[in-house]
């Protein structure tokens, strides 16, 4: 009866979840196939917590008790469901599982006490075993494999309000299968003919993480500082304006940077086609990638290693702490800028991801009130709170510390690397990976990027400037901005980089798209679905700039 009433009481504990749903479907089919749905998936968890062997009752135990806690967190902090599309991101993201218990600690106290009813439910010696040891192994299976089935039918959707434990196996069963029948074969060489003369200049892509367009002077009168709306003498910005990321999640963001591909081809060239590094060699550029994320050799953001051997000099801040790793980033980008020899160059920033309150120093604490600070000295992303609750209160905080992180690592950061750099034969494009969704509507949840569920404008909204001195262009940026400005997309760096670096437009063109430079209109549009199933296409949000919302002034000066 103990086994029993544990397992019902992590039942109950998600009823709210279970009511909203069977409330939403009403007097319908979709009902009945709920409810089956919902006795079947609950059915395997009793099944398993009668299975006569203690060891693998344990081993189921903590598979189910993991995949509850990850769901369960995953829907309290997005206000959705989880989905395929969202499995796959929170599995590339796990690099920052970090930064994510920072933020979304308090979330995670609430889904373990939950998870513990379970895995105590399952692991408890049985006192009847009246239940066969095929039906308690190969039922429980059957189920979870038939959910993988219909999860896959159904595009990786469907598993809302489901006995928490059980989706995510089915969905980790459905990337294992993707994984194994993944297309394999080598990797395409660079087929475009050699530049006729290499480049004589750095190519620098440098990718700001979690800087929202909207927040920053330079598309936003009442925007934080930049340090690009009026650089220094000698130095010419070429503000493309509000432009489109590829996803509102970073590694899906990067790996397409990296990549290239358009709307329709992203997913072929991501898998089959040369990466920038290997366009860069082929032209006859050294190949530099500085990442103020990661540490220890680590790789992120989908890099493979055999993507890493593409890399002529790979550079990491182990001993830095997380609060000076911008500034060391500004100098290492300018002694490669500085060091008489033409690289391409790609960067990832320290930028404005989460946890902001220990991301910028006391002397910058312009915007009040903030969210309570920790120790800002770690060498870890990771800061002395305990959670995130989401509160309005708290979200004018939020936008308050994650303004004077944007003043830190974006302000000072240029200011820094303009007065260590000379960029009379370098060209710098500035973007970011993804926008911020940071609640200014008083939407629910507490995520601010990747796996938002109802899609806002902000959170694809990225800065997007070209940079170069004066008197040095590589390029007729000016003349394109007419056209371009506030039209822009990621989908347009990657077949830009490529005429940087002497690239013919004849051949670009077909494989990856217009550049910057081309009058071609883009649709000015990310990605809502990056990962697809079973024919699935790619969901596009169109941004429009008339439904921006900007940052309310009355975080900081009062309502």
């Amino acid at each position: 009866m103990i086994k029993a009433l544990l397992i019902l009481a992590y039942l109950a504990c998600d009823f709210s979840a279970f009511s909203g749903r069977v409330s939403s479907l009403g007097l319908s089919p979709g009902l009945v196939v709920f409810l089956a749905l919902y006795l079947l998936a609950a059915s395997a968890l009793f099944l398993v917590a009668w299975n006569r062997s203690p060891m693998l009752r344990v081993v189921l135990a903590v598979i189910l008790s993991a995949g509850s806690i990850l769901q369960q967190s995953f829907e309290r902090t997005t206000d959705g469901a989880l989905t395929y599309e969202a499995f796959v991101n929170l599995l590339n993201a796990s690099g920052q599982a970090g930064e994510a218990l920072a933020q979304h600690g308090q979330v995670l106290l609430t889904a373990v006490p939950i998870a513990l009813l379970l895995f105590f439910g399952i692991i408890l010696p049985p006192r009847h075993e009246r239940i066969s040891r095929k039906l308690a192994l190969l039922a429980p299976l059957a189920i979870s494999l038939g959910l993988s089935t219909l999860l896959y039918a159904r595009g990786g959707e469907g598993s809302r309000a489901l006995p928490a434990a059980v989706p995510p196996v089915s969905l980790a069963t459905i990337k294992l299968a993707q994984d194994l029948l993944a297309e394999g074969g080598t990797r395409r060489a660079v087929a475009l003919p050699r530049p006729a003369t290499p480049p004589a200049r750095d190519i620098v892509l440098l990718v700001d993480e979690s800087v929202a367009a909207n927040y920053l002077d330079i598309d936003n009168p009442l925007g934080v500082t930049s340090g690009l709306l009026k650089p220094p003498p000698g130095v010419q910005a070429f503000n493309y304006g509000y432009a489109a990321s590829i996803h509102d999640c970073s590694a899906n963001s990067n790996v397409a940077l990296r990549f290239g591909g358009t709307r329709e081809t992203y997913q072929q060239t991501i898998a089959h086609y040369p990466s920038i590094w290997a366009y860069a060699r082929h032209a006859g550029l050294g190949t530099v990638y500085i990442d103020a994320q990661s540490t220890g050799g680590r790789l992120q953001n989908l890099m493979t290693p055999s993507e890493r051997r593409e890399i002529d000099s790979f550079i990491q801040f182990d001993d830095t702490p997380v609060l000076q790793r911008d500034m060391a980033v500004a100098d290492a980008l300018a002694s490669h800028i500085n060091n008489g020899r033409p690289e391409f160059i790609y960067v990832n920033k320290v930028g404005a991801h989460f946890p902001v309150q220990d991301k910028f120093p006391d002397r910058l604490m312009r915007y009040r009130p903030v969210l309570d600070r920790g120790s800002h000295g770690l060498l870890s992303w990771s800061s002395d709170r305990t959670g995130f609750h989401g509160r309005p209160d708290e979200w004018v905080r939020y936008r308050n510390s994650y303004r004077n992180a944007l003043l830190w690592n974006v302000g000072e950061f240029f200011h820094h690397l303009f007065r260590a750099t000379d960029l009379r034969n370098a060209t710098v494009i500035y973007t970011s990976d993804h926008g911020q969704d940071l609640h200014e509507r008083g939407n629910p949840g507490n995520n601010t990027h990747c796996g938002v569920t109802r899609a806002t404008q902000e959170v694809g909204l990225v800065p997007l400037v070209v940079l170069e001195a004066k008197g040095h262009a590589a390029a007729d940026w000016q003349n394109s901005l007419a056209n371009n400005r506030n039209g822009m997309s990621h989908f347009r760096i990657f077949p830009t980089l490529l005429q940087l670096m002497g690239y013919q437009r004849q051949g670009y063109l077909p494989l990856y798209g217009p550049s910057l430079t081309d009058p071609d209109k883009d649709p000015f549009s990310y990605n809502l679905r990056f990962n697809t199933l079973l024919g699935r296409q790619p969901e596009w949000q169109v941004i429009n700039l008339k439904h921006i919302v900007d940052p309310p002034v009355s975080d900081y000066r009062g309502s």
